[in-house]
């Protein structure tokens, strides 16, 4: 069974956070061999029994009165409520270290591609780097980064592609 697409998500299987799984979901009550596993914003206890199916189609978040992103960066940067609902209620969200950031460019939400590879922070030290909020990252403090990084790790570089301009765009979080 073909998952269904998220635009601003494009590859959740790869991001993990969708994974093969035989567990029920609470939304529709099928098992169809795929799970979410990320957060749910919600009263109830949802994590990892939610499919991509009731993401997608906005089900979920109807029934549970339920969120998979904050809503108040998007809103900040000043986005359509068309946007944030899609990315908020009909996209997996991602793991992060404190509250997720969904970035923006080119007025529209921008696709989620996963953590940066420590190859790729390495690419990028030399040139500094602007994360999430404008915050201006130095050469140098880039550098001292690097030396460290690692995936799942702190900080974490969140990888985002504008889906106008193809701009590489990173989010940061510290534990």
């Amino acid at each position: 069974m073909n998952l269904p697409v998220f635009k601003y998500h494009p590859d959740p299987i790869a991001t993990g956070s969708i994974i093969v799984s035989d567990v029920q979901c609470r939304c529709c009550g099928e098992s169809r061999g795929y799970i979410y596993t990320s957060n749910v914003y919600c009263t109830e206890e949802l994590d990892g029994e939610i499919c991509p199916w009731c993401i997608a189609d906005g089900s979920a978040a109807k029934k549970f009165k339920a969120t998979f992103v904050d809503d108040m960066p998007l809103r900040q940067d000043g986005m359509d409520e068309e946007i944030i609902l899609e990315v908020t209620t009909r996209t997996p969200g991602y793991e992060t270290w404190q509250q997720e950031v969904w970035l923006t460019h080119c007025q529209d939400a921008c696709a989620f591609l996963g953590e940066a590879s420590r190859e790729e922070v390495l690419a990028i030290a030399n040139e500094g780097l602007q994360v999430t909020g404008g915050e201006w990252i130095d050469g140098e403090m880039m550098k001292s980064i690097a030396r460290n990084y690692r995936p799942k790790g702190s900080p974490a570089l969140y990888k985002f592609r504008c889906r106008h301009c193809n701009m590489i765009l990173y989010g940061m979080d510290f534990d």
